[in-house]
């Protein structure tokens, strides 16, 4: 008879021998997605995986040490970021650009904070009411679309040289495949890090193709403090980062209810959602000020906590300082940055389908009903908005098209009457009678 898995307690300290090599599970787990977020959008991977490390402690000390949740770049910011920082994959943007970035990254912290103490106050059925599953889904799905040829051509076929290289795609779908085969036939630890495994299976072939360069790492630093970068506030920047953290505090929601189910315990109410959210945002903040992406709790880290039924926030903390100490190794960040282009162009093509994919079964869950015209006419309006590129410029205000759709989709929501909730077949009926 199989002997049952013995599960580690929350607040359940462990040898460190035994520590390790468990945190290094969740450093692993969240690695990949971590660092392609900066690697995307032309920040510095040391600094992220600093601000990762911190604010998942900041994180535990805010929930009082109750929660296990590890913190990681939010995927949710790509395409603003992008639009802001103007760089190319593999890129450094420059710091001015980063700085006003992060003067919206602090912000999008302090609107999850505010938001925490809305539902500290009065719970959380305004957020349903500003953000039902029509919006939410709607945007989820612009998130990924509104990227995708960013990933098919600019990155996977071109590899960011502006130019059509069949042996870049060639490299890059191989480290599609492998990707999607450890997302299908692997089991265990490994079936949670795919995008991981296909990093560093792409990364193997582009090397044997020719297509690494070390300069980078041999001219690397051995050790040196994270090139830190403080934040400058514009309006424009809060205004375009500041609707997307609605998006994500909903994410976090539902990270939080499978946490719970995974754990047994309710942390909705201990130590509490609006706890879990300030932490969240505090994390956020703090990565703003320094120079890194917002965070978001990372479903990676709670499919290895269910995997191996270890919930101890030690062991996350472990995983959180493990990735402050590589910060200062400056040719980990070097080494990241030699992966190829077209290499992450491969990977970001299962990635952004996949988020796209998580907008429509969020809308699937919702049973969302498109015979009713006032959810038709809020997703497809969201959608062309989103993936269509438009912007609206008010005084020297850019509003890009993640932010733009975002906003049209809770006005809308908000202004089209209930009414209009009608099924076409009972329309229909209205007309035929008539």
């Amino acid at each position: 008879m199989k002997a049952e898995q013995r599960t580690v307690d929350v607040g359940e300290r462990l040898p460190l021998l035994q520590s390790i090599p468990l945190s290094l599970q969740h450093l692993f787990a969240m690695f990949g997605a971590t660092v392609l977020v900066p690697y995307l959008v032309g920040l510095d991977t040391s600094v992220t995986l600093f601000t990762s490390g911190v604010g998942t402690l900041l994180y535990i000390f805010v929930t009082k040490g109750k929660i296990p949740a590890y913190l990681g770049s939010s995927f949710a910011f790509i395409a603003a970021f992008i639009g802001l920082l103007g760089a190319k994959a593999g890129e450094l943007a420059s710091p001015d650009r980063i700085a006003v970035a992060m003067g919206g990254c602090v912000v999008v912290g302090l609107v999850y904070i505010v938001v925490a103490a809305i539902i500290g106050k009065f719970g959380t059925g305004w957020i349903d009411r500003l953000l039902p599953p029509v919006v939410i889904g709607s945007v989820v799905m612009v998130i990924g679309l509104g990227l995708a040829r960013t990933a098919v051509v600019t990155m996977a076929m071109e590899g960011g040289t502006g130019t059509y290289h069949p042996e870049y795609f060639a490299v890059a779908l191989s480290a599609l495949a492998i990707a999607i085969l450890a997302a299908v036939f692997l089991k265990g630890f490994l079936g949670v890090i795919p995008i991981l495994i296909g990093i560093v299976g792409g990364y193997l072939v582009a090397l044997l193709a020719g297509q690494v360069s070390f300069d980078a790492v041999r001219s690397a630093a051995p050790v040196a403090l994270p090139p830190f970068v403080p934040p400058k506030f514009t309006w424009g920047a809060i205004l375009t980062l500041a609707p997307i953290s609605l998006v994500v505090i909903t994410e976090h929601i539902g990270h939080l209810i499978v946490t719970n189910n995974i754990v047994g315990r309710d942390f909705v109410k201990d130590p509490g959602l609006h706890r879990s959210l300030a932490g969240d945002g505090v994390a956020t903040a703090f990565a703003g000020l320094l120079g890194g992406p917002p965070n978001t709790t990372y479903g990676e880290n709670i499919g290895v906590m269910a995997i191996t039924r270890v919930f101890s926030v030690w062991v996350i903390g472990g995983a959180a300082v493990i990735a402050i100490v590589m910060s200062f190794f400056p040719p980990v960040g070097a080494l990241i940055r030699t992966i190829p282009t077209h290499v992450m162009g491969g990977i970001c093509i299962l990635l952004f389908g996949i988020i796209a994919s998580a907008g429509i079964r969020m809308l699937v869950e919702a049973g969302i009903d498109f015979s009713q015209k006032r959810n038709l006419i809020i997703a497809s309006v969201v959608l062309v908005i989103g993936i269509g590129g438009a912007k609206l410029h008010i005084g020297g205000i850019e509003f890009g098209e993640m932010s733009l759709a975002a906003y049209v989709g809770m006005l809308l929501n908000l202004i089209l009457p209930r009414a209009m909730e009608k099924g076409a077949g009972e329309a229909a009926g209205e007309a035929a009678d008539v």
